[in-house]
Formats: structure tokens, sequence, C-alpha cells
């Protein structure tokens, strides 16, 4: 029976002095045997101490920490599941999540002390356990006084017993939660391993919170004896670590790989240990795939997925490399091919595939062992999502003749502005075109005459001067006249998911009383 804690045990027993985890912020270094060591004590005293039982949830609220890593192996090991928390949200939020996972216990991080309080307010939940640095730990109390064998039963946990609940994005709405078991999990990471190809010298670097399916990525190193490194995103100070460390690869979204880029001094770095940086949250222009690819001595991948099913497909570094030579460059518009252990489909509202010709649009849907068991206490949502096995994704997309698939959008994102339907991704696509382009979001908004109109939601790049005009006759000159936009705004950054998805309905609910401008 596979225990995805399992893994620890191994590592232990091969090489129990080899790095498991790394912080270089504070310079602690976890080893393989210490990290099992730490997950079992936790094991024992979930099931002691703490007196959950199989089934039971627990909460974690922090950023990144080896007590992170501890907590997710040491739940799975208990029989228990993990509810990671996102960080990021308002205490109303998170207690709703709370509220709807209803865990015995939440375990969390000295910095969110305060969170914590109010939260104490807003839930029934009776145990707290607190971690920081120092002596002021009641998380390092509860370990020292655990046993160091695992709890009773241990080996009767795993396969398609569930073992954590990762709470959506909400890119269209109310966060969900989202079951998995070891197994499905175990499977996304062969998935994810299928094209990464983890070597003997690997370390990775996650930038990803672990709240989120990040997780698994670091989860397929540490399955393979290799060191995970942590570390919050800044820049400079990403380029440190992978110096510094030898960091062989890391995830992260399009905007990251162009704050890399555009660090002064980029070249002073040795960065040779790199092998493959992945991108999630959407496809990256042409201009940046060959700037990185010259730039980076690595290659580069994209992973599309959703919290639902993992990584669904791939964009392979073949692909890219390609791409960057001038060779079906329209590929980088791909989110790529579906992944070894899972089959993608694009069907129309009747459930049958449609042509294999990049115009057709349907339905992706994904049938897999790395799908989710449910949604958590949503049985109605559930059974609308999981259709004779298939988890139906709500992404619009076309297909061709070898594969690719082509994300055109959410079926939620759809404009439709004086009858006509309008895909955001074919405006976000013209005006990518334009040189000083960072990033691009395109919604709809009221309109009295239309019913809705385009606006474009766009961050430029340093320096570059862009204007509303240039990127309004970019995009009558690229579409058709009713798909070009109405109306551009210039914003810093633009609202991200933790998977890095874009959250337009942010910025729908943003613009939704802003009337748009005639152009």
């Amino acid at each position: 029976m596979l225990n995805l804690s399992d893994f620890l045990t191994r590592n232990a027993w091969r090489d129990p002095h080899g790095d498991a985890c790394i912080d270089p912020a504070s310079g602690r270094r976890l080893t393989h045997g210490a990290l099992d060591d730490r997950a079992t004590r936790l094991a024992s005293a979930i099931r002691g101490s703490l007196g959950l039982e199989p089934g039971d949830r627990i909460a974690i609220l922090s950023q990144n920490t080896a007590e992170y890593l501890e907590l997710y192996y040491a739940s799975a090991r208990a029989g228990t599941i993990t509810v990671p928390l996102n960080w990021r949200l308002s205490a109303p939020e998170l207690a709703r999540i709370l509220n709807d996972a209803d865990p015995r216990a939440v375990i969390y991080a000295g910095a969110f002390d305060e969170t914590a309080e109010e939260l104490q307010r807003r839930t029934t939940i009776d145990s707290w356990v607190r971690f920081a640095p120092g002596d002021d730990s009641p998380y390092e109390d509860l370990l020292a006084a655990a046993g160091d064998a695992p709890p009773a039963g241990a080996d009767r946990f795993g396969d398609t017993d569930p073992v954590f609940i990762l709470y959506t994005g909400g890119t269209t709405g109310v966060s969900k939660g989202v079951l998995h078991s070891h197994r499905s999990a175990w499977v996304a990471m062969l998935n994810q391993d299928h094209t990464e190809r983890v070597q003997p010298t690997d370390t990775y670097l996650l930038l990803g919170q672990m709240f989120h399916i990040p997780i698994v990525l670091a989860m397929n190193y540490l399955s393979r004896g290799r060191p995970v490194a942590l570390l919050n995103f800044e820049p400079r100070a990403t380029l440190a670590t992978i110096e510094q460390e030898r960091i062989s690869g890391f995830l992260g979204v399009t905007t990251m790989l162009n704050y890399l880029l555009a660090v002064d001094g980029l070249e002073q770095y040795d960065l040779s240990s790199l092998r493959l940086v992945q991108y999630g949250g959407g496809p990256m222009g042409e201009d940046v795939v060959r700037e990185a690819l010259e730039r980076l001595p690595c290659d580069l991948q994209q992973g599309y997925g959703q919290t639902e099913g993992g990584t669904m497909s791939f964009l392979t570094a073949e692909v890219h490399r390609e791409a960057a030579s001038g060779i079906d460059t329209h590929r980088l518009r791909s989110c790529g091919r579906e992944a070894h252990l899972s089959t993608l489909l694009v069907v129309d509202e009747q459930g049958r595939q449609v042509p294999r010709d990049r115009e057709t649009i349907g339905e992706i849907i994904t049938r897999s062992e790395a799908n989710m068991l449910r949604y958590w206490n949503r049985p109605e949502e559930t059974a609308a999502t999981i259709r004779d096995g298939w988890i139906h994704t709500g992404d619009l997309a076309t297909w061709d003749g070898d594969g690719y698939l082509y994300i055109m959008d959410r079926k939620k994102e759809m404009i439709i502005s004086g009858g006509e339907n309008i895909y955001p991704a074919q405006v976000e696509n013209a005006l990518y075109r334009h040189p000083g382009v960072l990033e691009v979001a395109v919604i709809g908004v009221p309109d009295d005459t239309w019913g809705e109109s385009v606006k474009a939601v766009v961050v430029t790049k340093p320096g570059a001067e862009v204007t509303e005009q240039d990127l309004i006759e970019l995009a009558r000159r690229e579409l058709a006249s009713y798909m070009k936009p109405r109306s551009v705004d210039f914003v810093e950054e633009l609202p991200r998911a933790p998977t890095g998805k874009l959250l337009k309905r942010e910025l729908r609910e943003r613009y939704r009383a802003t009337p748009s401008d005639d152009a």
C-alpha cells in the first residue's frame, strides 16, 4: 500500500545525512534522517496528544517552512488529512475555509499570531499549536514529548485514502476544497517526472506556495531523495540562491522570468547548475522564450493544470528550443500535449470530440488517476464536474492534429458583445505582439449599447512607452473590428491566484461599474 510518507523512510535509510530541506533565509538545513524522525514524532503526536483519528483534518497556516513539509508527511503517516491555508487571505476568508474543512487542530507560524487569535474567535477549533524560532515553540515541545515510532496502524493508510484538501484559487468564485488521495498525488508526481526527469544531482527551488499544487513538485524531488530549497520570490535573492545552492530547477509564472531577466547584472550570477525551469499560469511570448533561452543556461517547460487534476499537459523543452530557432513558433501559444498518465479530450456540449483543426472550440475534459476524489462538502458540484469518470475543466480550447492544446478561455470568461462571441485569449495574443507589453488581461465590461465591450488591462515592460491608442490600433489590424478593445487601462500588476492564473474575476468586479469609452 502506497503512503506518501514511505519515501521519507527510504531516504533516511539510504542517505540519512544528506540534505532534504534547505531554508536559505535562515540557514537552516534538515537532513533526510531528521525529516523522517520529526515527521514520525509529529504523526505520533497527531494521533496521541492531539487526539485525532484517521480521516480527521489538521490545518496549517504558514509561509513555506520545514514544518510545512513535516506536517504533510506526518499527517499522511497518521492517516489524517492536511488542510493547508492560503496565508494571503483575510481572517474572515480563512474562517470560512476552516468552518468548511472542520479540522480538529491548527498548526501555525508565530508570524501569524494575530490572525490565529482572530480565527480562534471565529471558529470552534480547540487545538492550536504555534511554532517559531527559538525556545518559545509549543510545536517543538509537542515533538519532544512524542514517541519516535509511527502511530499504531500507520501501515494501513495510503492508496485511495484521502491525504490533503487543497482549496482552489477561486478564479471564478468562492474557493472549493479539492480532496486528493495518496494515489492521486503520486500519479501527479509521476506525470511531472516523466518530462522533468529528476537527476541524481538535482536540487529544487520551491518558489510557489505549499498551500497549493507546487507542493506536488517538491514532493516529486523528495521522493527521489533530492533536496528542496524554500524561498519567497524576490529576483536577486532567487538568483543568489540558485548560485549558492546549485539549484537545478524551479517553477514560476511568466512574470517571474521577466523579473529575473530584467535584473541588472544578471550575467554576474553563476547559474550554470540550472537545468530546467517550468512555468505556468499562461503561455509565454516568443521574444521572452528566445531571450530566456539565450541568457539562462537551461531549458524551459510549460505546464497546464488545475487543482482538481494536477498538471494535465506539458509543452516540452524540445518544443521551446525548436520555437526559439523559428520552427513551429505558433506552438508557444499552446499548453502542450496531455501528460503521460492523463487523457485529455476537447469536446462539444454533447460530449463529442471536436475536430483537431485549431479552429473548433470545445471544453477540455480529463481522465486520470491524478484526478481528485471529490470536492469537500459539495456533492452537487462534484457531480457536475466529474461525469463518467471525466473531469470537466471549464477551460475552452482548440487542438491540432498532433494533439497540442490551445487554451481559449474559461467558459465563464467569454465576452458577448453585440451578439458576437469574443474569446479574451484571442485579443490577448494580438496585444502580446506589441514589444512593450509585459502582461495583459482582457475582460468584458458592461456596455449600454453592446451589452459588453472589450477592455484590456495591461502591464508594460520597464521603460516601455505604450499608449492606449497604440494597442487599439494593433488589435484593429490583427483582429475583426468587433474584437478590438474599446478601452485600455495600464496597471502595475495583475491579480493572480496561487497557481499563477489570472484572477479575471477581480478585474471584472473592479471595472463592473466603470463605463467603457468608445474608441
